[in-house]
């Protein structure tokens, strides 16, 4: 049997768009005699559709397209996911379903058991477990296990931050496996991240490796909104060892036939650290694409400063939608300086962006002449900053409302933890490019950028970084230095460790106090922030859920 993996991105909401992809890979399978066409999780509707699912006009498209995709199914099966109801008046009345669609109809449904209800997953709140409907789908000649996402990962033990082991209290592949399936079908929507690449690729290879049985895995492509998936569709032979992989960060297209599937001649498929960083690029490049083209922009436009955050968000804007889509403000005030100036018009130059130079000092002498009754007598401070932090805040959304431009926000995850930004200024923007990159990381994807050619001035990437809101400013004034910051802070917030132990790991402990409180005290600002791409295991917005009011 031939079965053709078809890695596609889908848009949530956009049924005619997901339906026509199907379609189209459907018939592109029937030309070279496929068998079996399989496509990702909740692939009709788009994942994550989120509260959508409560609308019943909604659930009703879903329904309707998996017939209208099934009246293409002759001659051939697909997979497709999709919502599906629970017609058990107890319980929620939905199921994360994978309808096998063949001569033209529904031929059976397979319900998801273990769903996640973690960080930025809440499957609990829209649908019902599969407790006991378990069973194989007979596809040719073949009894087919077909699993949805987390019921591949079976019954591995997930450890907790505070060290406890805590296990599914369900095993579905260990009763799949009972019916003695010849393999496995696992649709998923697993999103990126960093951190967990290296495990994912482990919990595939010991689980097929523990049933003896070949995997073939379809995920999910393509940014929606802060998530982005990073497809890497693959086949697993029964020694848990990947026969093909496909690509990552966009569609593909893989066909196998089941005779491959316990060939021993695999891929090395390993997770290179090193390769880390050319991932986090990428994932950003496709989840700038993706958030313009899916909300029906194609115009961005970004404050440039001469810094190395607003560089790096410029360069992968560029690389996301072309030069010609991009319009950009440079905006010095009198204590910018010169060379920060002439480095931000060099990287405009080389990228060939449009830009316009506003001073703002002129604005900003308004300002504080007008407030200058109430204010005379004290002494300048982080009030005067965050004016000028707001003029350019404002003079970016006026160029936005004026030409349609999406302002893009350059604010890092460092700044954010700690609260180094403005509201209303800096820290606007349709939607967040680096609020989950570290700074350090920062200065890495700079460097990946200029890995041919120099495209981001040299200076921009060693000067010392300084927000040049006043005289001779500097960021290490106000914050440790950005190894050591950033080591803190991925501690506490990634891996979710406590003051103490981050101590014992060799920082000093005023150090780490001051930096938890300073991620505490500033969740409020990160509650009206924009959308972050998600890259970590842990970004900001609503993967991380922390009150507003609390005693730190």
């Amino acid at each position: 049997m031939k079965i053709a993996l078809a890695q596609l991105n889908f848009t949530v909401n956009h049924f005619e768009q997901n339906v026509a992809k199907m379609v189209d890979s459907i018939n592109k399978a029937k030309i070279s005699k496929i068998d079996l066409i399989v496509f990702s999780e909740l692939s009709v509707c788009g994942y994550p559709p989120h509260d959508l699912l409560e609308r019943e006009e909604f659930i009703q498209k879903c329904i309707t397209s998996v017939n209208t995709i099934a009246t293409h199914c002759v001659g051939i099966t697909a997979i497709v996911g999709s919502p599906s109801f629970n017609n058990n008046p107890r319980g929620k009345m939905l199921f994360n379903s994978a309808y096998v669609l063949s001569e033209g109809k529904i031929a059976s449904i397979h319900h998801k058991s273990l769903l996640p209800d973690y960080d930025v997953f809440d499957e609990y709140r829209y649908f019902e477990p599969n407790t006991d409907q378990y069973s194989l789908a007979n596809i040719g000649n073949s009894k087919v296990a077909i699993t949805i996402c987390e019921d591949l990962w079976d019954d591995q033990p997930v450890t907790s931050s505070f060290g406890r082991e805590m296990l599914y209290r369900t095993s579905p592949m260990e009763k799949l496996s009972k019916f003695n399936p010849d393999f496995i079908i696992n649709i998923a929507a697993s999103p990126f991240n960093y951190n967990s690449e290296a495990s994912r690729l482990e919990v595939f290879r010991s689980n097929v490796a523990r049933y003896g049985l070949p995997v073939i895995y379809v995920n999910q492509v393509g940014g929606n909104t802060e998530l982005l998936f990073d497809g890497g569709s693959m086949v697993l032979n029964s020694k848990g060892e990947v026969i093909h992989l496909l690509k990552s960060f966009e569609e593909d297209y893989f066909v196998i036939d089941t005779g491959d599937l316990n060939l021993n001649n695999h891929q090395n498929v390993e997770v290179d650290d090193q390769l880390r960083i050319v991932r986090i690029h990428d994932a950003l490049v496709m989840g700038i694409r993706d958030y313009f083209k899916k909300m029906g922009f194609s115009k961005a436009t970004l404050g440039l400063s001469g810094g190395i955050d607003s560089a790096v968000v410029l360069a992968l804007a560029q690389k996301a939608l072309g030069s010609a889509a991009i319009r950009v403000l440079l905006m010095p005030s009198q204590y910018s300086s010169q060379h920060s100036i002439d480095d931000a018009v060099a990287l405009a130059n080389k990228l060939n962006i449009q830009y316009d130079i506003v001073g703002i000092q002129p604005i900003f002498d308004s300002f504080k002449n007008q407030l200058q009754p109430i204010f005379e007598g004290l002494e300048e401070n982080i009030t005067e900053e965050n004016i000028q932090a707001r003029v350019r805040g404002t003079l970016l959304m006026a160029l936005s409302n004026k030409f349609g431009h999406l302002l893009l926000n350059t604010s890092n995850k460092s700044e954010a933890a700690v609260g180094y930004g403005t509201l209303y200024g800096d820290m606007n923007g349709a939607i967040s490019v680096l609020g989950d990159v570290y700074k350090t990381d920062v200065y890495r994807l700079a460097n990946y950028i200029n890995r041919n050619e120099e495209v981001i001035p040299i200076n921009t990437i060693v000067k010392p970084p300084s927000a040049e809101l006043r005289p001779d400013q500097k960021d290490s004034d106000s914050l440790p230095p950005y190894d050591i910051l950033d080591a803190i802070l991925f501690a506490y917030i990634e891996q979710q460790l406590g003051a103490e132990k981050i101590v014992k790991m060799g920082y000093d402990s005023s150090i780490v106090n001051k930096v938890i409180r300073l991620v505490n005290v500033n969740e409020y600002k990160r509650f009206q922030a924009p959308p972050i791409l998600r890259v970590s295991s842990k970004a900001f917005g609503f993967g991380r859920k922390m009150p507003l009011v609390s005693k730190w």
